[in-house]
Formats: structure tokens, sequence, C-alpha cells
């Protein structure tokens, strides 16, 4: 059953070009450039109840204004979108009671007081029953481990830690759909695990619907199976992740290990060197030439070790992001006069 349905969905805004200068400035008070941006350009998406789905772009794609528009920050420019059968911009309060948004470089905490009076503060605002708050917030206050931490000024708090709380305070009306904008954005590896670990059990064990925007592949490797791609505004791509590699990675990695200090000079013939390490070497080989490339070799020398596998996701992704920013360079609508 679809829980999320977008059609056409779009978002643009005009911008004033200020040029550098006091002369320039005087001229603009009479004539002014514009810039047309379309931050989302009629995107069509379905997304199932329970899916985790990972949403992923290069700066700018327009991930963040789909979160926005989803969640009734903003109002589109176009298109419709439903939400729980809900149109999000409406700003109903039977939908903003069913659905949380947690934004990585923004607070919904107060940030001089202790978490624990936030969250009072939302049992209000959501009008959640004592007993069942009370409930709630011990269940994830245990599965964040953060009760030494209730009442401790949340500016004394680390990042990781600030997130952490900034989770529960997402999650104590028990939303149906969580909108993650890069949950883990500027936190050190061990907070990263922590949070993942955290939402990807809290996720199964609850069967919501979560969309996430992240930079940090592992947090998508580690949480997501589905994969929606935008640059410029478009969906570029919709699938498994396992489907970017096949689709958008031309080659594989093989990695020797040759007996003595040098490996043999010919490898090259095979595919590009990428590293090299006494012994050890890394080639990039054409995905429909690893057979031959492989026989040849080994037919030819001495082997200690090998191991053939996929180009890293971020390399992938990076390559992806770049073909997808070309597909949509050029079609910014130029400045205009008014």
């Amino acid at each position: 059953m679809a829980i999320i349905e977008i059609e056409g969905l779009a978002k643009s805004y005009r911008i004033y070009q200020k040029q550098e200068g006091l002369l320039a400035s005087v001229r603009g008070l009479f004539r002014r450039k514009y810039r047309d941006v379309e931050a989302v350009r009629g995107i069509d998406l379905t997304v199932e109840s329970g899916e985790f789905v990972a949403f992923l772009g290069p700066n700018g794609a327009g991930k963040t204004t789909t979160l926005k528009l989803l969640s009734g920050v903003i109002s589109p420019s176009a298109g419709t979108a439903r939400v729980m059968g809900f149109t999000p911009w409406k700003r109903e309060n039977a939908y903003r009671r069913r659905f949380a948004l947690v934004m990585g470089q923004k607070n919904q905490l107060w940030w001089d007081l202790p978490a624990q009076e936030s969250f009072r503060l939302h049992q209000q605002i959501y009008c959640i029953e004592p007993a069942q708050f009370d409930r709630r917030l011990d269940e994830l206050v245990d599965l964040l481990t953060v009760r030494n931490l209730l009442a401790q000024p949340v500016r004394e708090l680390s990042l990781g830690e600030r997130m952490k709380m900034e989770l529960i305070a997402a999650l104590l009306h028990s939303p149906e759909v969580l909108f993650l904008d890069e949950p883990t954005i500027g936190l050190d590896v061990v907070a990263q695990h922590n949070i993942q670990s955290f939402l990807r059990f809290y996720q199964q064990q609850r069967k919501m619907t979560v969309l996430l925007t992240s930079h940090y592949m592992k947090d998508v490797a580690a949480l997501c199976r589905r994969v929606v791609i935008i640059a410029g505004g478009m969906i570029m791509y919709d699938g498994s992740l396992s489907g970017i590699i096949d689709r958008f990675s031309g080659h594989k990695v093989i990695t020797l290990v040759f007996p003595g200090e040098k490996p043999p000079g010919d490898l090259s013939r095979f595919g590009e060197i990428v590293e090299e390490q006494g012994p050890k070497v890394k080639l990039k080989v054409d995905r429909n030439g690893i057979g031959g490339a492989l026989s040849t070799i080994l037919a030819k020398h001495t082997v200690e070790d090998v191991s053939v596998e996929d180009p890293p996701l971020e390399e992938v992704i990076a390559e992806m992001f770049s073909l997808a920013t070309e597909q949509v360079k050029g079609r910014e609508p130029r400045p205009q006069l008014a």
C-alpha cells in the first residue's frame, strides 16, 4: 500500500541577483536582475508503507526541498503529493501528529534547557497521554542509552548526544512516517554507528516509513534497500542499491598478491593500475573483460592471493552524480530583467 504518492511535484524560486559595486547597486534600484531556480522539477515518486528509502543527490539537487514539501514546511509551485492520504501543505493537525521531520543541521530542542523539558513540551503539543509518554520516553532513552544526560542542558551535549535527543523528540508521538535529513552529519564513526543501529532496529520494530537523505554511503548501505537519486530537481534513478553498481559502474577491481617483492611488469595491459604496494596490485578492469584478464594472468604468473570486488559505493555514486549533473547542465533559465 502506497503511503507517499507524488505526481509532477515542482518548486521554483525567483532570486534577485545583486551586482557587485556601488554603481551596480544603484542601477539595481531601477533595473533588477532575477534568476529563476527550479529546486524540484516535476518529480513522480511512490513509497510503500514500511519502506526505508534513501533519497540521494549532490548538494543543491532538491533533496531537502522535497522533504520540506512533504512535511508541509513550504508549498509547491505545481504538482500534487499525498502522505497517508493528506496533502502536506494544508498543514492539518491530524497530519502533523502522524509524521516527524529531523534535520541534522536544525535543532528542535531548547538550547539552554535540559532535553527532558523539551520532551515535556512535545507531550503537550502532541497531546500524548502521560502513561504513554512515560512508556515511550523510557523505551527510547534506554535504546539510545542517554538516561544520564536528560537533566543536562542541550548546549552542553556533544553533537552525537544532541542527535540522539533530537530523535527521541521526533519519535515520542510514534509517527508513521519519518523524514530524516542528514541525521549523522558531522558525527564521528562511533556516533554514526550508534544512530544507524538504533534507526535500523526501531524501524523494523515499528514498521515506520522512512525517507532518508545522507551524504554518508555507510548510512545508506546499513539502512536502505531502495535508493532514489535526484539531480537538478529530477529523479535520475529509482531502484536497489546493488542495481546502482551494476548499472553505473563499468568496471571491477582485481586485487592480486604475487610472490617476491615486486609484481610483474605487464599488468597494465589488462587494466588501469590504481594501487601498487610491494607485491600487491589493484587493477581496475572492464566488467566484460574480468574472466579473460584473470585467466591470462593466472596462466602466465604465480599468484598467492586474488580477489575481485565491485568499486567502492562512494566512487560509483560520485560518478553517477557527475553524469546526472551533466544531463541537467545548461537547463537553468537565464537571468531576467525587471
